[in-house]
């Protein structure tokens, strides 16, 4: 466990699962470790009543008509229509259990906070301050969601083993070097350790 990491307040915590894609597990060198510890991270938060919130990026053909054709990352991606809802590159892993109390986002850039749903205002109207980030990948949603999550005031907690990124390096430096300015990072077994109980 990583020194002085502070426990974990269940009623006061969400998971959030973020672009566990088909399309996008199908782009790093290993998809078997991110997305079995992810599964192992839900079991921890049905187990402890962790509110768990699910993240996907999909585009309706609206979307797709507004991105303009500066946005380096997402023009390409509306040009071919890659990601349209409903497909079946678009849906969250089918080995993932959606829930009636969960929370799923579609969004339409890089961070869970770029949706149509408010979802900084929902956490924060069910108590939440604490997330705990498991995604792929590393260097996009990871990353993106971390930067605007710290200046939101969230503390956060990175699962080294439940986030992957197409180039292992990087993985490895922003794991290592560049989250621990904002967040904790743990492996998933440490969620266990790190759980108050009442």
């Amino acid at each position: 466990m990583t020194t002085n990491t502070p426990h974990l307040d269940p009623s006061r915590t969400a998971l959030l699962l973020m672009d566990f894609q088909s399309a996008i597990i199908a782009s790093l060198p290993d998809t078997d470790q991110p997305l079995s510890r992810a599964q192992a991270s839900l079991s921890w938060a049905r187990s402890h009543d962790v509110q768990v919130v699910y993240v996907r990026v999909a585009f309706t053909a609206e979307d797709f008509a507004a991105v303009p054709a500066q946005n380096k990352s997402f023009a390409p991606l509306a040009q071919s229509g890659f990601l349209v809802d409903g497909s079946p590159e678009a849906a969250l892993h089918e080995s993932f259990d959606v829930q009636e109390r969960d929370i799923t986002v579609r969004k339409i850039r890089i961070s869970a906070f770029a949706s149509a749903t408010d979802l900084r205002t929902t956490l924060r109207e069910r108590g939440i301050d604490t997330l705990v980030l498991a995604g792929l990948s590393t260097s996009g949603v990871v990353l993106t969601t971390l930067r605007q999550a710290a200046d939101d005031d969230f503390r956060l907690y990175v699962l080294k083993d439940a986030t992957g990124d197409p180039d292992p390096e990087v993985h490895r430096v922003l794991t290592e070097k560049v989250f621990p300015h904002q967040a904790y990072v743990i492996d998933t077994d440490e969620l266990g350790t790190l759980t108050k109980t009442a």
